[in-house]
């Protein structure tokens, strides 16, 4: 389980590769050959281009580089779609400019002589794209910093490991993918070989890349698997979030696997991207308990919480997908509660003395890291702003707890949350971004509205 440091661990991003200098090195070394020039979209993909070493050295470091501006107002098919005031058809889907981050650079140890660098997106006006993921959640972290705070989190996420024997999967809509082992191997030690091999390769990478995982368990679900970062930066941590996955999917393909990183990819099954949160102050953990006794920013964070979070449901639970996750019986919440060491609730609170901290279970896997992680500094931030107290702590099963806010059982709950909050608006999107995501949910409730499924066809084909 994710515990944050015992001493606040330093600020600094800490990666293999150290800017463009270091960079250089590589290049002139022929370690690296290829530059892939990164951007999050809405989806928590990584999107981009791959640029030659020494073009993006001599020119793109400095320069930037270009992309179409609908990356970040699109679906997961990568439709062209309406009512993006960023990308549209009547704007004539111009470009955004890409600024690489020299704080964010990596050498991938999963595909050869392969750098990625992280971009943020940048308008015509010169200012940073409002609405992209990456200054959504840059945006949180400053005000942070004005109250001389310093955010560290730990990503805790789940994924089903599948067999991938289907080379036409698409075409076939996924169906005859089957996880690769059938057991309860919640905490298990004796995995399968294709599993441990997996593994194994997985962990060599991602240290390799300079971001080691701090530890890997499989769970009870057929195939699932829990990877736990250490605790550090909200921004590498999405970063390496992101970086994960790919690594995740490319190491899989080389072994005849696929991994899905749905919330809920079978039914009865759930997989979640928890938060682990603490905040330091002047080198001080601030959630550090005395005898027992949390403190009043423990407090009041948890509050902020449990008050901001209902409305932006649509941000950490984007998705249809993600509400069948959020359903009894599935170690995820339904309602917004608060407990010690209970993983019944929204909120659990765990470790003790400098090691407390919060783990807020609501996102599943499909959560955009970046939005995440936005929307729970911003709740907390409220929380501290009002000085909020939070009701009492659920003791024993918060399934149960009846007068606890119920989490949203759809996506269409969800967009009404949020564009009828002007909480929303005001601790965490402009109206402007607002109006973005809630178009987003709109096109992704119209999507699912009238595809036939294949619970429709097993429903009613032969009984209509």
């Amino acid at each position: 389980m994710n515990q944050p440091p015992n001493t606040p661990a330093t600020t600094g991003r800490r990666h293999a590769v150290h800017g463009f200098e270091d960079l250089r090195q590589l290049v002139e070394r022929g370690t690296v050959t290829t530059v892939l020039l990164a951007v999050p979209d809405m989806q928590g993909r990584l999107k981009g281009k791959r640029i030659g070493a020494t073009q993006f050295l001599d020119r793109v470091a400095a320069d930037g580089s270009a992309m179409c501006a609908y990356v970040l107002a699109t679906d997961v098919d990568m439709r062209p779609l309406d009512g993006y005031a960023l990308a549209s058809f009547d704007t004539g889907y111009g470009d955004v400019a890409l600024l690489p981050d020299p704080d964010a650079v990596y050498q991938l140890a999963w595909m050869p002589r392969t750098a990625l660098v992280f971009a943020d997106a940048v308008g015509h006006d010169g200012q940073p794209v409002g609405v992209a993921p990456r200054q959504i959640l840059g945006q949180q972290l400053t005000r942070l910093a004005k109250r001389r705070i310093i955010a560290q989190v730990g990503l805790e996420s789940e994924f089903v490991l599948c067999h991938d024997a289907n080379t036409d999967a698409e075409e076939t809509g996924h169906r005859g993918i089957q996880p690769v082992t059938r057991s309860n191997l919640d905490y298990a030690l004796d995995h399968p070989r294709v599993m441990r091999r997996y593994v194994e390769d997985l962990e060599e990478c991602l240290a390799g890349m300079g971001r080691p995982i701090e530890a890997i368990k499989t769970e009870s679900a057929p195939g699932q698997i829990e990877v736990t970062f250490p605790y550090g930066d909200p921004m590498a941590a999405a970063d390496t979030h992101l970086l994960f996955k790919h690594a995740a999917r490319i190491i899989a393909e080389g072994s005849g696997m696929v991994p899905t990183f749905m919330a809920a990819p079978m039914t009865g099954v759930g997989s979640g991207c928890h938060i682990h949160l603490s905040l330091i102050g002047d080198s001080i953990p601030l959630f550090a308990e005395t005898d027992g006794k949390m403190t009043e920013l423990a407090r009041y964070a948890i509050a902020g919480l449990l008050d901001v979070l209902p409305h932006l449901a649509l941000l950490y639970a984007p998705t249809p997908n993600s509400y069948k996750r959020l359903v009894p019986g599935t170690f995820a919440p339904v309602n917004f509660t608060w407990g010690r060491d209970n993983r019944t609730c929204a909120i659990r609170v765990t470790g003790r003395g400098d090691g407390l901290h919060l783990e807020i279970r609501l996102p599943g896997a499909n959560a955009n890291p970046y939005l995440a992680l936005a929307a729970v500094l911003a709740a907390v931030q409220h929380g501290l702003d009002h000085k909020l107290e939070p009701p009492r702590p659920c003791i024993g099963n918060a399934f149960k707890e009846t007068g606890a806010p119920a989490v949203p059982s759809s996506l269409e709950e969800a967009l009404h949350a949020l564009q009828n909050s002007p909480l929303a608006a005001s601790t965490l999107l402009t109206p402007a971004g607002v109006v973005h995501y809630t178009n987003a949910a709109r096109h992704e409730i119209a999507a699912h509205r009238t595809a036939v499924t294949d619970f429709d066809l097993r429903r009613e084909f032969a009984t209509a």
